[in-house]
């Protein structure tokens, strides 16, 4: 039998992965109170129950002592009952900003308060069930269908799970620092193929471009660098229990030298085949156009 707990932060994809789980064969009860988790544990896992792959969700909403999940998750453990928990979750400003477009207040909010203030409590009252889970899926940055492969890994190919995603992230300074960066590198010392006429308004994902800015010595030594630094600090990074790394390569307008870096130092940590997750994204390549 599989039994997977779906919790997280509203706002955090958790509707959203309970619907994916269905739609793989999965048995999905939804917002149930925490009052009857035991009970429904009890009818799941009765020897003539037929029903052998479960997912629970449950909210952290106002009005349940959503404090007693932690204590339920380890009750069900000791009595050797296999759950496992999912947690969905993502930074403050993608939660505000999901929020803001949906117009819905926040199920943890009081009469006068703030969407930061309903998030705050929340992240709070979760705290205990994050420290349980064995999968923190941070979706900040995650495309639907990039939620969907992660979860098809898990939980129908069982294969490892990447606790650790890392984004490489091109941009331009012009543009501003991005705000979820955890590592910045400026690639400005680097000569800049805008002052020449037949790169100008290429990228750094065409090879003209790459070609020139990877010709001169300093580039091949920087990606070198950098590599192996990134390869040092990751793994450190999961251990601490760390679920995303965005590391920011920026250049004056994030088109050509911070794209061709971002793609070679992509290309060297894919080839290296850590066990983590690895994305790619040029922020400003189409704002610089």
């Amino acid at each position: 039998m599989r039994f997977i707990i779906v919790t997280g932060m509203s706002g955090g994809g958790k509707a959203t992965a309970i619907n994916m789980l269905e739609d793989a064969g999965f048995y999905c009860v939804d917002n149930l109170p925490v009052s009857l988790i035991g009970k429904f544990t009890e009818l799941i896992t009765m020897p003539d129950s037929e029903i052998t792959k479960v997912v629970l969700g449950v909210d952290a909403r106002a009005g349940q002592r959503f404090e007693e999940v932690a204590s339920i998750i380890d009750s069900l453990r000791e009595r050797g009952i296999p759950v496992e928990v999912l947690f969905m979750d993502a930074s403050d400003e993608v939660l505000i900003k999901r929020y803001k477009e949906t117009r819905r207040i926040h199920p943890m909010n009081n009469a006068g308060d703030r969407l930061e203030d309903g998030i705050e409590r929340e992240r709070e009252v979760l705290s205990d069930v994050k420290k349980k889970a064995d999968y923190v899926i941070d979706t900040s940055n995650l495309l639907t269908r990039e939620l969907k492969e992660e979860l098809d890994k898990i939980f129908v190919r069982n294969e490892g799970y990447n606790s650790l995603m890392v984004q490489v992230l091109s941009f331009g300074f012009k543009y501003g620092i991005p705000h979820d960066a955890d590592l910045v590198f400026d690639v400005r010392f680097l000569p800049n193929p805008y002052y020449i006429e037949n790169l100008k308004h290429q990228t750094g994902n065409d090879a003209a471009v790459q070609d020139y800015v990877k010709s001169f010595p300093a580039c091949a030594e920087f990606v070198d660098k950098l590599t192996d630094m990134l390869t040092f600090l990751i793994p450190g990074y999961v251990q601490e229990g760390k679920y995303q790394l965005v590391v920011a390569i920026g250049c004056t307008g994030g088109q050509h030298r911070s794209v061709t870096i971002a793609n070679e130092v992509y290309k060297r940590l894919r080839d290296a085949g850590g066990k983590y997750g690895l994305k790619i994204f040029h922020r400003d390549v189409i704002k610089a156009r």
